[in-house]
Order: structure tokens, then C-alpha cells, then sequence
């Protein structure tokens, strides 16, 4: 399996994920269930296959440190910063775009530190997929009321935040981190991040009807997916910045899914930028 076929899986995930998400979020599923889900699950899968697989998961201490830093400041901060800054921004576009332009900062690093490629073609497929997802995620009008100059280095923070992950995922594989060990000792984690949020914050967890409990299912086993083929794409990429350009591009083809299904607004604007990061994506895997 080469990366463009894993990068393809994951872009597919990652839409199904984002659509059950917005599903869910509609019939007011308690955004700390959804989250649950999204690591829970995941992390039951990762065992199963390395049982499967007879995988080790024993870790040498600065495998396991390596991993831990990744886990708080690569995924659990970054993503509670963007929550964060989307909420007080002028524009939730604004943050969105700024923090899922890592993209450009994982492309040129990976060039310094890992020697990967990046020829002329690559390099304008991943601008045009970053100046059209402009055109898709921001939006004229400003639903927020609440403002403050807070929400950029919120933004800025998820920005780097999720570009270490990226950086630092490929560096524990020069370690001799298998795929495996790095999707399970993450989520590992995380999870004890988040359960110890919800036991702080003494949160309550209401019973829920088998169709959400299905829904619930679902997210956490697109979320596996998703995961899964974002790592073994990284891996496998010959510049890990091309992963994470498909994986920002898959906002476009989210946009005309929830229109048709949920009746989001499309405008004319956002449909040329759907058109325009299409093109990147289809450049950049060529």
C-alpha cells in the first residue's frame, strides 16, 4: 500500500468522521460523549489489531516520553486551543484556517529535517489547496458576539501544535516507534487527559437511546480509521507535508456533503474554493 492510496482512505474517514460529528451535534449528543467516542473506541481498535498482530508494546523511556510530549502538546492542547479561539473569534474562518495551515509548516520542515522531497508540482498543489480552503472556511458573516485578539494565538498555538504532531510522529518513527505503539499510547493518553477533565469538572454522563449509542459507534470507528491511515500515511509519504494537505483538503468535499445533507448554505464563493482545492488535491497525486 503506497501513501496516495492511505492518504485517500484517511480522506474519506475524515469526511465520514466530520459529517456523523455534525449528525451528532444536531441531535444535541453531549459534545463530551462525542469526544469519548472519538478516543475510546479508537483505542479498543488499535488493541484488537495488536493482538492481532502480536505486536510489542513495550517502549524503550525515551520511546515513551517522546510520546507523551506528543500527546499533550501536539494533540490534546492543540485541539482545546482551536475549540477555544473558534469560539471568540470575529470570524470562526478566520481560526480555522490559520491552524489547519500547518500544512505549509510540516511541508518545508520535513524538508530540513528528514531530507523529504518537494518538487515545483507538489509545491503549488499544496498552495493551491491552502489559498481555496480560504475561500471555503471563511465565511462575511460574524455569528460571534463575543470578541477578542485572544483567538489568534489560540489559533496560532493549534497551528504549531498539530505541526509538531505531525513533525514529531515522523521523528518517533526514527526511534523505532511502530504504528501501532504510536495510535495506542496516544490515544492512551489523551484518553487519561480527557477522563480526568470530565472527573474535574465532575461531569455527568446522561443515558443515551441505542440510535445515538450507534451514531456514537460509528464516529469511534471512522475516528479509528481516520487515525490509522493518517499515521501509516506519514510513514509512508515522501514528504509528510503532502498527508497533511489531503487531510485539510477534505473541508472542501465536507462543505458540499453537509450542504446536501444538512442544508448548510453554499455559496458561490465557497463552491469555487471546493473547484479550486479539488484541483490541488488532484495535482498533488498525480
Amino acid at each position: 500500500m503506497n501513501w496516495i492510496i492511505t492518504s485517500l482512505l484517511m480522506f474519506f474517514s475524515s469526511i465520514c468522521l466530520y459529517l456523523l460529528v455534525r449528525k451528532a451535534t444536531i441531535i444535541k449528543i453531549p459534545t463530551v460523549l462525542i469526544n469519548f467516542a472519538s478516543f475510546i473506541l479508537p483505542l479498543c481498535v488499535y488493541f484488537i489489531i495488536a493482538i492481532k498482530n502480536k505486536e510489542i508494546l513495550l517502549l524503550k523511556p525515551n520511546q515513551l516520553i517522546t510520546l507523551l510530549v506528543l500527546s499533550i502538546f501536539g494533540s490534546y492542547l492543540p485541539n482545546i486551543t482551536s475549540l477555544n479561539s473558534i469560539k471568540i473569534a470575529p470570524n470562526p474562518g478566520y481560526s480555522l484556517i490559520i491552524s489547519k495551515s500547518y500544512v505549509i509548516f510540516t511541508t518545508l520542515v520535513a524538508v530540513l529535517l528528514f531530507k523529504s522531497t518537494l518538487n515545483i508540482k507538489s509545491a503549488i498543489a499544496i498552495s493551491l489547496i491552502v489559498f481555496f480552503s480560504i475561500l471555503v472556511t471563511v465565511d462575511k458573516k460574524n455569528k460571534h458576539n463575543k470578541t477578542s485578539i485572544m483567538w489568534l494565538p489560540l489559533a496560532l498555538y493549534s497551528f504549531f501544535g498539530w505541526g509538531f504532531l505531525s513533525i514529531g510522529t515522523k521523528y518517533a518513527f526514527g526511534l523505532g516507534v511502530t504504528i501501532i505503539q504510536r495510535l495506542i499510547f496516544l490515544s492512551l493518553f489523551v484518553n487519561t487527559f480527557i477522563i480526568s477533565e470530565m472527573f474535574i469538572r465532575k461531569t455527568k454522563i446522561k443515558q443515551t437511546s441505542l440510535s445515538n449509542l450507534i451514531l456514537l459507534l460509528l464516529i469511534g470507528c471512522f475516528s479509528a480509521s481516520f487515525n490509522y491511515f493518517m499515521i501509516l500515511g506519514l510513514d509512508l509519504a515522501p514528504n509528510i507535508g503532502f498527508v497533511n494537505a489531503i487531510n485539510a483538503s477534505s473541508i472542501s468535499l465536507l462543505t458540499i456533503f453537509s450542504s446536501i445533507l444538512f442544508k448548510d448554505h453554499l455559496s458561490l464563493k465557497k463552491l469555487i474554493g471546493v473547484i479550486g482545492v479539488t484541483l490541488g488535491l488532484v495535482l498533488l497525486i498525480m
